[in-house]
């Protein structure tokens, strides 16, 4: 995972600089005071799905969750722990996860982006995943999706394996500042972390991070807790 140095928090003196010098900018531009604060603060605009999938289809119809807040807007804080939850399918497909650069205030991502990485998870049941980043600071915007191309030799490929194809990804953007919305589920991906190699009940993952509506009892009782 490519790294990245944590920044120094700044005290609140210098925050409230900061959201000067944007309003002086917009001023300048002829931006709106509202907009050019909104860029400053990404949590507030950022049109996230922390639940992906959703389409016809085995594979994409399969549920894959971000486990961050309902606003899909996630500080890591300190253990940079990520953590994604699979639904139950007959047959798995690999993940894949994508981490680029984000910016409110030039637009939002550069697809071409130097900065951004990729990493393939494999094929697992229903369950949960934990990832551990190596650094992180900034913003990020972070994609799950499954990888959902037919995995048979060339003439057997289904014919409707384009409606695969357009299943949305999970979506969610990360940050360094830290809220209080955010205690919770660092600390519910704390405990599935100390759980590292065994199983947890359904139910204790779906009341932790307010998933109780898609977790069904169709769900195996336990889920496993993967590390990587």
């Amino acid at each position: 995972m490519h790294p990245f140095t944590p920044p120094r928090r700044q005290s609140r003196p210098y925050r409230l600089l900061g959201r000067c010098g944007l309003l002086l900018a917009a001023l300048l531009l002829g931006l709106p005071a509202s907009e050019a604060l909104a860029q400053a603060n990404p949590r507030s605009t950022f049109p996230g799905r922390r639940i992906g999938g959703g389409t016809r289809g085995e594979c994409t119809a399969r549920l894959l969750a971000h486990l961050v807040p309902p606003a899909s807007v996630f500080a890591p804080g300190a253990s940079r722990t990520l953590g994604l939850l699979e639904g139950p399918v007959a047959t798995p497909r690999p993940v894949l996860l994508e981490l680029q650069p984000f910016s409110s205030v030039s637009g939002g991502v550069d697809r071409a982006s130097l900065g951004r990485t990729s990493r393939d998870l494999p094929a697992s049941p229903a369950g949960v995943t934990l990832i551990s980043l190596a650094s992180f600071s900034g913003s990020m915007l972070w994609e799950s999706s499954y990888r959902c191309g037919n995995d048979g030799p060339p003439g057997e490929a289904d014919p409707l394996a384009f409606v695969d194809a357009v299943a949305p990804p999970a979506l969610s953007l990360l940050v360094s500042d830290v809220t209080p919305a955010d205690r919770p589920v660092q600390e519910a991906l704390a405990r599935l972390k100390a759980a590292c190699g065994r199983a947890v009940p359904r139910q204790e993952v779906a009341q932790a991070f307010g998933l109780e509506d898609l977790i069904s009892a169709e769900w195996p009782a336990s889920l496993p807790v993967r590390c990587l």
